[in-house]
Order: C-alpha cells, then structure tokens, then sequence
C-alpha cells in the first residue's frame, strides 16, 4: 500500500469539499494548521526568518518530503516566498487542479509558519496564494508574515518578487 497516496487522496477529497461548501476565499484561512504540529518536536533554531526557514527546510527535506525547497524574504518583508521540486504533495494538487480547484492547502508552508509564529514571535502568518506547475513537478507557495501590528498596514506587489 501506498501511504503517501493515501494519505493525499484523503487530503484531496477534504479539499475538494471544504473548496465548494466554503468557497475558496473562506477554505484558505480555515487550513492553516493542518500540518503544522510537524516540527515542533524537531528543535528547529533560528534568531531571524531567514535562519529559521531554512533551518525548517533542513528537516522537511530530511524528512522526504520534498526533494529541492527554497525560501525567500521579499516584498518589504511581509513575503515569504517558498519554492518547491518534487513534493510528496504535488499529485494532491495535480488532482485539484483537474476538478477545477485552485489548490490552495500546502503542510510544509503551514510547519515553517507554525515556527515563525512560535519561535520567533510574529503576529500572525498566512498562505496568501500558490501556484502550482504539475507537469514541472514544482510549485511556488506565497505566504504573508507578520512581526506585529506595523507591518499588517504594509503593501507589497509581490507578483514582481
């Protein structure tokens, strides 16, 4: 038996779901701590963004869950764009996006949100937007984070990062 796939078509099918009785808008903040238990007993460290990120890198690609995963801090520093090859993911969301469903749940963005929330103290942090190329096997995951109340008020064009 194949665990993996099991296991996304479970996460599939609840998306598929969630998606239609909630709307897209409403789906993508009610998802994001699904996930993000995953490192917490990792002792992941880091005194800034970058540091932590990566470190959360280190023990997602360890793990097996993705084969190439790159973070990035951009967009006044509000950004925190995450790019990915070869997730165990990647056949979930090739399945949304052939019901015509924008994926829009990512686990690895929801664990390293999760620890810059916890380890270093911001406000709050979500997945403002994802776009995913199946035939690639690579997808872009946008996440907004937030230190405090300063920053909430901060605009950023990020489809130029």
């Amino acid at each position: 038996m194949d665990q993996i796939a099991y296991c996304n078509d479970l996460l599939t099918r609840f998306e598929e779901i969630f998606y239609h009785e909630l709307s897209q808008i409403n789906a993508r903040c009610k998802v994001e701590l699904i996930g993000s238990d995953f490192l917490n007993d990792k002792n992941i460290t880091g005194n800034t963004v970058e540091e932590l990120v990566e470190n959360c890198i280190k023990a997602i690609k360890a793990e097996g869950f993705v084969k190439e995963m790159t973070g990035k801090v951009a967009g006044r520093g509000i950004l925190l764009k995450l790019n990915m090859k070869g997730c165990i993911h990647l056949p979930k969301e090739a399945k949304l996006q052939a019901e015509g469903i924008e994926p829009y749940l990512c686990p690895l963005a929801n664990m390293i949100s999760e620890q810059i929330i916890s380890k270093l103290n911001y406000m709050t942090t979500y997945s403002a937007g994802m776009h995913v190329d199946s035939a690639k096997g690579e997808c872009s995951i946008y996440c907004a984070i937030y230190k405090d109340m300063d920053d909430i008020g901060k605009v950023s064009d990020w489809t130029k990062e």
